[in-house]
């Protein structure tokens, strides 16, 4: 049984009240499994062919096929990876749309920030400014992520530190196109066509390179160049920002582009008064989970925006505050057992994309770039009736609601240090900032409550005086905590504290989503560029205290391959097979200089990450 169902007071009231009420959420339902299969905790086991499934047991050492535990666990970790890179390569390609139907004036979106567009248009070989150059860079992207996986990857290549290129080439792991790399990847992985967990290994980090530099840098380069680039304001989170008198539309998922107009909608004064002329004081968009971070990164909060209810596992108690209208799923993280808790508590559920099947969904409106501002209203067409049927259920009130700092950046991190790293290598080598550590989460609740872990090693980092960049659900872990506010300098150690009252930041920059993932490795190439060394060679690391998904998989094959100390927890299903255990904790490490470190105690996980920021601080003689 969980001791503690979360670290935030609000998720813990809700889930005691819709307990109460004998509703069943994730907390129920992780309890209900009990004690999990060993085979399966181990990784010792397949399903894949007709003959299994199969399990490796000490009569059994191999499976049915011939293959043994360390092909079986590796093979079973690049399923998970494929399914991860999937996911990216989706997003990514949704991006490529909207640009496209946006350079042909057919959204209503517009080029923000023309400067990004002209970064990745460069990068593609497309001359910047050139006539019809929004179009065009939109086409090369889309053909970037399905470059033959016989050649090197163009954006690999554009946006990846040399000194890696160089490393990769040698390993034989530079990839090609993401879409072509998940292809050969997840044929591979077939039975009886690569059961080598060695091969197998050099294949995840292939990947995880195609992810981070073919999916995920030009994702986020051309939704800053669509929406604007993040930059330091003041944002508000928790359940708290949930006013039941209003028509409340949660945008929830990954993708923006649905959030994104549905603001700019909600903003017509026409919509305002059909929503007073329904009874309710206006209508507000409430963001949810990465959907919501990613507008929150870069809109401001207002009385139409409002902010960001926290990451993934508080769903059903966000719906069960009876207070939402309408839940729009885009691509990622809606649970299957939304239905039931969404027609006790009054909100309608709506799926935004062609992926999301949540069983008893009332509506289903595809997005479409060329048909979003319609789409849009008719979402707050449904809002405005529900909220007729809505209004009079019984709603919590007086929830909590923290205000913190979001929207850091690269350029806003340059612009906060007067539009240069030196200020940051400055006390980085004074050792004011020990090293830095990017943090990018999921949130489980395999080891603990929700966000119990992720915010407990956020907190020991900064006391140590290690600057934290918060990405993925474990940012909003850190941001309903307040870790992300100015107020938590109090809880960093003595140097952190200084620099961040010089700078008037918190010691956690909230750096946005899981997508972000890619950001944070152009921010490590850029440092590693600047001090003139190789990224393997940094004072830096990176945690995911609560990884759960497959593109969290994903994420850290990137990190490794980037040659970057990667915390995880919980353990990974790799441990019945002692090579793969190895291979991903120690011996990788002399390959890329990157390798897995798994530990569960938060005090214990960030003694490791000091002692590597400590040994690599010694060997560049800081």
């Amino acid at each position: 049984m969980l001791e503690n169902v979360s670290e935030h007071e609000s998720i813990r009231r809700m889930h005691g009240e819709v307990k109460d009420a004998g509703v069943t959420t994730v907390v129920e339902r992780f309890e209900a499994q009990g004690a999990r299969c060993s085979f399966c905790e181990q990784g010792i086991t397949c399903q894949l062919c007709s003959m299994g499934p199969c399990r490796i047991t000490r009569r059994a050492d191999r499976g049915a096929c011939g293959i043994d535990a360390n092909g079986m666990v590796m093979r079973n970790m690049v399923h998970r990876a494929n399914m991860g890179i999937s996911a990216y390569i989706f997003h990514a390609r949704e991006v490529a749309r909207t640009l496209k139907a946006t350079a042909g004036g057919k959204t209503p979106f517009q080029i923000k920030d023309r400067s990004k567009l002209d970064l990745l248009s460069s990068a593609l070989g497309i001359p910047s400014g050139s006539d019809g150059y929004e179009k065009a860079t939109a086409d090369a992207m889309l053909a970037a992520l399905y470059q033959d996986s016989a050649e090197e990857s163009v954006l690999v290549n554009a946006f990846a530190p040399e000194s890696r290129k160089k490393l990769w080439r040698d390993l034989g792991i530079f990839p090609g196109g993401p879409a072509s790399e998940l292809i050969d990847s997840t044929a591979r992985a077939m039975t009886n066509i690569d059961g080598d967990y060695v091969s197998l290994a050099k294949n995840a980090l292939r990947l995880g390179i195609a992810s981070c530099y073919g999916a995920l840098v030009p994702l986020e380069i051309v939704q800053d160049a669509l929406f604007g680039t993040p930059t330091p304001h003041e944002a508000y989170v928790d359940l708290g920002i949930l006013d039941p008198d209003y028509v409340n539309i949660l945008p929830n998922g990954h993708e923006p582009f649905v959030g994104m107009a549905l603001v700019e909608a909600a903003r017509s004064q026409d919509v305002q008064r059909r929503a007073r002329e329904a009874g309710a004081r206006g209508l507000r968009i409430v963001g949810s989970i990465e959907t919501g971070q990613e507008i929150m990164q870069r809109v401001p909060c207002d009385d139409v925006f409002v902010g960001l209810t926290g990451n993934w596992l508080n769903q059903e108690f966000v719906l069960a505050t009876g207070a939402v209208d309408v839940f729009a799923m885009d691509m990622n993280c809606s649970l299957p057992s939304l239905a039931p808790i969404a027609q006790r508590y009054g909100t309608t559920l709506v799926s935004v994309s062609r992926l999301v099947g949540v069983p008893g969904v009332d509506k289903r409106i595809v997005y479409d770039p060329e048909r979003v501002s319609e789409q849009a209203l008719e979402i707050i067409d449904i809002a405005i009736e529900n909220f007729k049927k809505r209004k009079a259920n019984r709603v919590a009130r007086d929830l909590k609601r923290t205000m913190i700092l979001t929207g850091f950046s690269i350029e806003a991190v340059l612009g906060a240090l007067g539009g240069r790293l030196d200020p940051l290598l400055d006390v980085i080598k004074s050792g004011a900032i020990k090293g830095v550590v990017a943090l990018v989460s999921c949130t489980s609740l395999k080891n603990g409550g929700q966000d119990t872990m992720t915010t407990a090693v956020a907190r020991e980092l900064i006391r140590r005086n290690i600057l934290v960049l918060s990405a993925g659900c474990g940012n909003a872990a850190c941001q309903v905590a307040g870790l992300n506010s100015i107020d938590a300098q109090e809880i960093a150690g003595d140097s952190l504290r200084g620099v961040c009252k010089a700078l008037g930041i918190p010691p956690v920059l909230s750096f946005g989503t899981c997508t972000d993932t890619g950001r944070l490795a152009l921010l490590v190439g850029a440092v590693a560029n600047a001090l003139g060394v190789d990224t393997a060679q940094l004072p830096v690391a990176v945690t995911a205290p609560e990884y759960m998904e497959q593109k969290a998989v994903i994420d850290a094959f990137s990190a490794v391959a980037l040659g970057l100390y990667t915390h995880v927890s919980p353990v990974p299903p790799v441990t019945g097979a002692p090579d793969v255990v190895n291979l991903l904790t120690r011996d990788v490490e002399g390959i890329t200089g990157g390798k897995l470190a798994v530990e569960t105690d938060a005090v214990a996980a960030v003694d490791g990450i000091e002692r590597h920021i400590a040994a690599k601080r010694e060997a560049l003689g800081i």
